[in-house]
């Protein structure tokens, strides 16, 4: 960046160097069996992501009645412990052993356990079979997945509810400090999830969403109207956001799949969702995923075609030989260097706060930029966040131009308060540098005040950083 001093870059940090993050990956469908998870573990550890999101897979686990073969999942779940990383699992889907509509579903997607009374009493036994296996390992339990659209026997908010309080309960009865995890909601809707909350909020400790957007700023609203709903039934309840990511592809399949997705697009919505969420304090977080893989959530058991549906979500990328499983070595995009980046730089117990700073472009003292032959943006082009643990702090900002259409570089005065003085740098987590700010573009107005007329803004989060916040 034009005039800074390059003085280093954020050193990436695997799961196993980091104690605490809230940021985590999806290693979803292998109840399907979409990809060799043994080409990707020590990929996911190298990543640093802290967590890992799981699909249990009654139907691939209980094969014949009462009988549960968990040796497929349990290899998973030992294979990240061993790695640093805290599996979380998602209890789903349905079984056509005791079921006649899952027998022509592939991998029994979104068919609920609710026909009869045995089938009931089957996914119970299940689901405490399953924690009374894994407790020792597995704190954090979902209850379905998106079950706004995905109940397929009709969506039904009420049922739902009940399906989730039974089930919850079932989870703690085992596992008395388990925490459980309602919702899994992917529409922007307040109908479902209230008629939902009514019947289970007594009974989990979380909500999680998944928001799938090209426009970040949908979080905020998103996360506020939840926490708001909550608190109506149960001020305890967290957020949890359990999926959001893009494709690197234009001809993908899945959410978003209209887009003209390419691979630097996807790191840049990668980097601003990841720290919107951040921003928005949520539990933790989840990217949508691991690596390349179908889609399989309208698969037809017999017809191929049907669920080799490839995504390209990965932030590892795969080649496909019209099978289900990806071919070949897998690879590094470069949202997985991003996402390296941003997981490095906000490790440990970083909090949000609020800081003294303030974007002085506004109201009369609006100006135009020479340099950019534009006008300065102004404070409310800009989306920005604060956060801080112990021996530093930052403040993180971007102008959430359209990123399928956009490459945007510009600057911002900003005036600011620094209690560590003139020790601040500035971060690009796309590409990981750090910056130093000669004298000559620093004002010191004295007692700890400084201001920095042509800070550089990007369509992508830049970081200002104060004391030892890079660690």
């Amino acid at each position: 960046m034009l005039g800074l001093k390059e003085v280093g870059k954020i050193k990436p940090k695997s799961s196993l160097e980091i104690k605490r993050s809230k940021i985590g990956l999806g290693f979803e469908k292998l109840d399907r069996d979409a990809f060799d998870p043994e080409k990707v573990y020590d990929r996911v550890c190298e990543s640093g992501a802290k967590w890992a999101r799981i699909q249990s897979g009654w139907q691939r686990t209980e094969t014949e009645k009462g009988v549960y073969h968990f040796e497929w999942i349990e290899k998973i779940i030992d294979n990240f412990v061993k790695r640093g990383v805290q599996p979380w699992v998602c209890l789903c889907y349905g079984n056509e052993v005791y079921n006649e509509m899952a027998k022509d579903v592939f991998g029994a997607t979104g068919i609920p356990p609710t026909s009869s009374d045995e089938e009931k009493q089957a996914w119970i036994n299940y689901v405490k079979a399953f924690v009374e296996k894994f407790g020792d390992r597995v704190t954090y339990y979902e209850i379905w997945n998106e079950p706004d659209w995905c109940w397929k026997t009709g969506v039904n908010a009420k049922e739902f509810g009940e399906f989730s309080k039974n089930t919850a309960i079932a989870i703690k009865e085992v596992k008395p400090d388990a925490k459980v995890i309602g919702g899994v909601i992917c529409h922007r809707e307040i109908c479902f999830i209230n008629t939902a909350l009514r019947e289970m909020a007594p009974y989990i400790d979380f909500i999680s969403f998944h928001e799938y957007t090209s426009d970040e700023r949908a979080v905020f609203e998103k996360v506020e109207a939840l926490e708001a709903i909550a608190r109506v039934y149960n001020p305890n309840i967290g957020i949890i956001q359990g999926e959001s990511g893009s494709q690197s592809r234009g001809d993908g399949n899945g959410a978003l799949r209209k887009g003209a997705w390419t691979e630097e697009i996807q790191a840049k919505q990668l980097a601003r969702h990841t720290i919107a969420d951040l921003m928005c304090d949520v539990h933790f977080t989840s990217y949508f995923s691991c690596v390349d893989m179908v889609e399989a959530l309208w698969g037809k058991k017999g017809d191929l075609a049907s669920y080799t549906d490839y995504g390209y979500f990965g932030i590892l990328g795969a080649e496909f030989e019209g099978g289900v499983k990806p071919t070949g070595e897998y690879f590094r995009k470069p949202s997985f260097f991003v996402y390296q980046n941003v997981v490095s730089l906000f490790a440990e117990d970083v909090r949000v706060t609020k800081l003294p700073i303030i974007v002085t472009n506004v109201g009369s003292t609006l100006r135009y930029s020479e340099r950019h032959y534009d006008m300065y943006p102004r404070r409310a082009d800009i989306t920005s966040g604060c956060f801080e643990r112990d021996g530093g702090k930052a403040f993180v900002y971007w102008n959430p131009t359209n990123i399928m259409t956009t490459s945007y570089s510009a600057e911002i005065p900003l005036e600011f308060y620094s209690e560590y003085g003139r020790d601040f740098k500035l971060v690009d987590v796309m590409d990981g540098k750090i910056y130093e700010f000669p004298d000559e573009m620093v004002q010191d107005k004295g007692d700890n005040v400084y201001r920095i007329e042509r800070l550089p803004i990007k369509d992508t989060p830049l970081v200002l950083t104060f004391g030892n916040f890079i660690i």
